[in-house]
């Protein structure tokens, strides 16, 4: 079915349009398609008193590309404007949708800088897809102090003090080790790209001033996630 628009140039065709819009993303179903671009090619750009085609055409015009998924309808643009009595009204019609269909040739083959633009953009998205599904790892350690005069609730502050991105600190528990001394037990979950546990270990929980409180750590358990 056919849709029509006329004079979108003017304020009362932004405002039929605005009321078309009211409830759509797009102009002929739930995909952006050549509708949309063909109306977006006759309007200007709306201001505040229009916000359906503000969203609608901040929408298309950041994705406006050589070619889209939605099936386009047709869509007619036209204008109000008198049209000279010497010429029939269907045979002006006609011509004007011919023009229409002359001048609008969005959807031509590609030029070589399109086709670098897409794949440019292509390889992009692959790259922020693959950085945002790097794995993570569950990491079950043993903090053992010097002794058993060590006080273990400071042992865990000092543990629980190391801050850094990709490492969040999970429960712990005191487990007895023998002749009056307990280590501490504690889960961490750490991001794999951002977090090295033996870097964890080796400068940070084993280095001054935690270890006032640690002498040493081990590698309980280590899973990825």
């Amino acid at each position: 079915m056919a849709i029509s628009f006329t004079d979108l140039h003017t304020e009362t065709g932004l405002k039929t349009l605005e009321e078309f819009l009211s409830g759509k993303n797009y102009v002929s179903g739930d995909q952006i398609s050549k509708d949309d671009v063909k109306v977006f090619s006759a309007v200007a750009k709306p201001g505040e008193g229009f916000p359906n085609v503000s969203r609608w055409y901040a929408s298309v015009s950041g994705v406006l590309a050589p070619r889209f998924p939605g099936e386009a309808y047709g869509v007619k643009i036209g204008s109000q404007a008198a049209v000279s009595a010497a010429v029939p009204s269907a045979e002006v019609s006609k011509e004007a949708a011919d023009a229409d269909d002359d001048d609008l040739d969005l959807f031509g083959d590609e030029t070589e800088e399109d086709k670098k633009a897409a794949e440019e953009r292509e390889a992009a998205v692959k790259a922020s897809s693959k950085k945002k599904e790097s794995g993570k790892s569950s990491v079950l350690l043993d903090v053992k102090p010097w002794d058993d005069e060590t006080d273990m609730k400071k042992l865990e502050e000092a543990v629980r003090s190391v801050e850094m991105p990709g490492l969040l600190w999970g429960a712990s528990k005191l487990v007895a080790v023998g002749y009056g001394i307990k280590k501490l037990q504690i889960m961490m979950t750490i991001v794999d790209d951002l977090v090295s546990v033996d870097n964890l270990i080796e400068d940070y929980l084993t280095e001054e001033p935690r270890n006032e409180y640690i002498q040493s750590c081990d590698i309980v358990a280590f899973n990825k996630i």
